[in-house]
């Protein structure tokens, strides 16, 4: 077999081809090519090739390089173009449609249902307060969760049986049973009904986990949330997950922070955001006055002159950035100029001369404006 041949051309399938249409062309040659179908002399060495191709054009990575460098990207890259692992590919899931299960060759690549696994990760919703998301806190929670089973020290047979191997299986876990076909003699390996593909008697399970090897339990556990989390924040506790099977390390704990919104601010990020109503007298004035922030009361000045939709800005009055001790965001207030809706005889003398002041200093600046344009 040609060495540098093209490895779409290999599978018979285009460059363009997707996921699918590689697996599926991947398929058919190793059917026809597979050792124990095809007993050709170079059937092996052709089965080899056909994998490689698969391998490399399966895996997004390593399609890329390959499509832009060839074999010898794939070496620069420090992954070996002439080396064909068959453990990398779900090779049951390729020949089941074919043969019905196991096939002859391929068993070995199966999961060992004894071997230990790892415990099942575990999701907790929590709901904070608006300051709390922002300052932190130290908070208690209960979960449930899969722990070791004590009475059979979780290997989930029953400390005190004496027959613990499945006596259908004896203790493999699957059986084998060869069919003669046209093709020749298939060996198909099917996961024992008895056991379940334990390899262990059920009849000795453990009475407190019925061969789990773990029972649910509830339990209290403190959690730190840091300041400065937001909203769907996710925090990862280890080991605080299901226990693991035969042996297996314990799965985590995801705890996802939802935040309670506040009636008196809102948040972006790190920065606050208020909205401040003042009369016109405090816009035409400038004023000072004290606001509340997230971190108590402080004073903000409000300048003269300053117009409705105007943002003032208090620096480092904002949320304490996540893993910082000392910087903060900012808190920005909205100024919205009150317009009064009634007003008393005094106010309404006032609000007059004020307006007739303003006229006034509009004729006088067109006035001002026409002696100029006459003087030039």
């Amino acid at each position: 077999m040609n060495k540098t041949m093209d490895y779409y051309e290999l599978l018979g399938v285009e460059k363009s081809a997707t996921k699918e249409e590689i697996k599926s062309a991947f398929r058919k040659l190793a059917r026809k090519y597979h050792p124990d179908v095809n007993k050709a002399p170079d059937a092996a060495e052709k089965f080899k090739e056909i994998g490689k191709a698969y391998e490399t054009l399966y895996d997004d990575n390593k399609r890329e390089i390959y499509d832009r460098y060839g074999e010898e990207g794939l070496s620069n890259a420090g992954f070996n173009p002439n080396s064909f692992n068959m453990g990398d590919i779900d090779l049951s899931d390729i020949f089941s449609s074919f043969f019905g299960g196991g096939f002859s060759g391929f068993s070995s690549y199966e999961r060992n249902s004894n071997a230990p696994e790892r415990g099942d990760d575990l999701r907790l919703d929590i709901e904070i307060d608006f300051l709390e998301a922002c300052f932190g806190l130290e908070k208690e929670i209960t979960i449930r969760h899969l722990e070791a089973c004590e009475a059979c020290n979780s290997t989930g047979m029953d400390k005190d049986a004496k027959d613990t191997v499945c006596p259908v299986c004896k203790g493999a876990g699957r059986i084998q049973k060869s069919t003669q076909t046209i093709l020749g003699s298939f060996t198909s390996v099917t996961t024992c009904p008895n056991c379940h593909g334990t390899g262990k008697n059920p009849k000795a399970f453990c009475k407190t986990c019925h061969g789990v090897g773990a029972v649910e339990k509830e339990k209290k556990i403190k959690i730190k949330i840091p300041h400065g989390v937001e909203n769907g924040s996710k925090m990862r506790v280890g080991n605080e997950g299901n226990a693991g099977r035969n042996g297996g390390r314990c799965g985590d704990l995801y705890i996802v922070i939802h935040t309670r919104p506040s009636k008196e601010f809102a948040r972006q990020g790190f920065d606050i955001y208020t909205e401040l109503e003042i009369s016109t007298p405090q816009a035409v004035l400038g004023d000072e006055i004290m606001i509340k922030t997230i971190h108590g009361e402080t004073l903000l000045k409000i300048p003269q002159g300053v117009q409705n939709g105007d943002r003032l800005t208090l620096k480092g009055q904002g949320v304490p950035y996540l893993g910082s001790d000392t910087q903060k965001g900012n808190h920005y207030i909205t100024i919205h100029v009150a317009v009064p809706k009634k007003l008393s005889s005094q106010e309404e003398r006032l609000y007059k001369e004020l307006y007739m002041l303003s006229k006034q200093k509009e004729k006088d600046n067109l006035i001002d404006r026409m002696k100029q344009a006459l003087g030039k």
